[in-house]
């Protein structure tokens, strides 16, 4: 096992301030969509959540019904100091390929390019377990590719091929709305099982 698959790793970067990846807010490509969210019971899933930025606003929105799950407890506990009163039974600490549950909705926004491409298509089959028929995988992918990771980019093509076994409806377009150190590098993703 490498050391990127394992929590002491993820853990070690969110201590020591290496977690390059989090914006210190939500992400606007998704913070755009999820401002023409109207129904405010979805199930909603933010996996991989790190310090959870997408779900605190969406909580703060009225969308009472989000989960997070991480399986470094570092994030968790910055997300939990931050919302205290968030539900504690909405936080998971554990391994997405592990988690059950049922949603309308998961939020992708920094898991997929953080795991090993190896187990890309395990992500897309595991995220379609966990919706209901009909809900939504959404978030955003880096449209680039890197020397190494993580995080580990792709192309359009590449995440078509992976995903569209396992959802009917796939549409993927360049961002027009990245925030500045990922601009014109992010898709964002509509996915329906």
């Amino acid at each position: 096992m490498t050391d990127f698959l394992s929590a002491e790793f993820w853990n070690k970067r969110y201590h020591d301030g290496s977690a390059g990846w989090d914006l210190g807010e939500v992400s606007p490509p998704i913070h755009a969509y999820v401002e023409q969210l109207n129904n405010k019971d979805l199930r909603i899933l933010v996996p991989g959540c790190g310090n959870a930025w997408e779900a605190e606003y969406l909580y703060r929105k009225g969308f009472k019904n989000v989960h997070i799950l991480d399986f470094a407890l570092a994030p968790l506990d910055n997300f939990k100091s931050r919302n205290p009163d968030f539900p504690e039974d909405q936080v998971h600490f554990g391994d997405f390929f592990s988690h059950e549950g049922e949603y309308d909705l998961i939020i992708e926004q920094t898991l997929y390019c953080a795991i090993d491409p190896v187990f890309r298509i395990d992500y897309a089959r595991k995220s379609a377990d966990l919706l209901i028929s009909r809900g939504k995988l959404v978030g955003v992918l880096f449209n680039r590719t890197f020397e190494s990771g993580p995080p580990f980019g792709g192309s359009k093509e590449e995440y078509l091929s992976c995903f569209a076994p396992f959802y009917t409806a796939v549409s993927m377009d360049e961002c027009y709305n990245s925030a500045a150190p990922r601009s014109g590098n992010e898709l964002f993703i509509r996915l329906t099982k």
